[in-house]
């Protein structure tokens, strides 16, 4: 896709303007609400995952948390051994253990817990994938299938206390790479970090889409029998764009430990990911701006209903996914790209590099 007709979608442009916005944040925003909007932008890069597999491919997944919670814990547990120092951490002592478990060791390198952050999710999508494709699961058997993967991995990480931190999860971090982590000054950086995670992710998926892959991925989606067919192993397809949203879930499971400071079971279970597939409804599948913008509003939303009244929360977001079904089915960007298209006629041209209508000449029609 060239720059110029990547600038012509208007959709790309509405991300430009939200960037720009994002970029202002750390001037209006205290350091309280950019911490908490830097865990609503690894939450927007989430959306962008699921958006690749459930909006364009048609794999609805309700077990994203795991990979989710894969990159965080790898993340938290690098941090935990450099806030530990030589010591265990407190966790393992409590829990009873003596010495550094075998599979603890690795994690002391940045380097390893870097490339486990991307290694774990990527291993378990290729097994899941792989196994469910073989065995022709889809629909909403793979649906099912990946919420008993969520509770599975709850239940190990909650039972294994003296290993995972039970359910408390793992907190108590100081520095990542020798920088410190409660430093304001650093807190705003990450949030930039953030910030140009999002756009890169952005970019990579309009990119894979606008390629021959991205096709046949729609074309899955809206028959795959029809697809399978014509020639196009579609397990293959299926299972490769399902290892991709599975890293970019696991990267930016990492950067939310960051802002949150610690992580538990909690954002591996099963209702952590029903509110991913909820953000990339709202906002509009199948458009990554929509799951950008479904991330971002939907936790907005979620934050200030809670400090007003937490337990109204729970019934908001169920009756937020109906109203949503029921009649926005193609979610917000659905809904503003109607309303565009109806007023389009009365507005301004833009410019043609942008998209606009050319002027052009009418020829006489002639007589005949």
């Amino acid at each position: 896709m060239g720059i110029k007709y990547w600038f012509r979608d208007k959709k790309n442009l509405v991300f430009i303007l939200l960037v720009l916005a994002l970029l202002t944040m750390p001037f209006v925003l205290t350091l309280f609400r950019l911490t908490l909007l830097g865990k609503f932008l690894c939450y927007a890069i989430v959306a962008l995952g699921i958006d690749l597999i459930w909006g364009y491919t048609g794999i609805l997944s309700l077990g994203h948390g795991v990979f989710f919670g894969l990159g965080a814990y790898a993340m938290a547990m690098h941090l935990k051994l450099v806030a530990s120092g030589s010591s265990l951490p407190e966790f393992m002592v409590t829990g009873g253990l003596t010495q550094l478990p075998a599979f603890w060791t690795p994690f002391a390198s940045a380097p390893f817990a870097f490339l486990a952050i991307i290694a774990l999710p990527l291993l378990l999508a290729l097994i899941v994938g792989f196994s469910t494709s073989k065995n022709r699961i889809k629909g909403v058997y793979f649906s099912i299938l990946s919420q008993a993967l969520a509770w599975a991995f709850v239940t190990i990480f909650v039972g294994m206390q003296a290993y995972t931190g039970g359910s408390n999860g793992i907190t108590g971090f100081t520095t990542l790479l020798g920088i410190q982590l409660q430093n304001p000054m650093n807190l705003v950086s990450f949030y930039y970090v953030a910030v140009a995670l999002l756009v890169v992710t952005y970019v990579f998926c309009t990119w894979f889409m606008s390629r021959g892959i991205g096709k046949i991925l729609i074309a899955i989606r809206d028959g795959e029998n029809r697809t399978y067919f014509t020639g196009y192993d579609s397990s293959r397809y299926k299972t490769f764009v399902y290892c991709i949203s599975a890293i970019i879930t696991g990267i930016a499971g990492a950067m939310y430990v960051l802002f949150a400071g610690m992580i538990s079971p909690k954002e591996l279970d099963i209702a952590f990911s029903v509110e991913m597939v909820i953000w990339v409804a709202v906002g509009g599948r199948g458009t990554l701006i929509g799951a950008v913008i479904g991330a971002l509003l939907v936790n907005a939303m979620k934050t200030s209903i809670s400090e007003t009244a937490p337990d109204m929360w729970l019934y908001f977001i169920g009756l937020l996914f109906v109203l949503v079904v029921l009649f926005m089915p193609k979610g917000l960007v659905g809904v503003c790209s109607a309303l565009y298209a109806k007023a389009r006629p009365y507005l301004p041209a833009m410019p043609a590099f942008f998209g606009g209508r050319r002027r052009t000449c009418k020829r006489k029609e002639m007589a005949s």
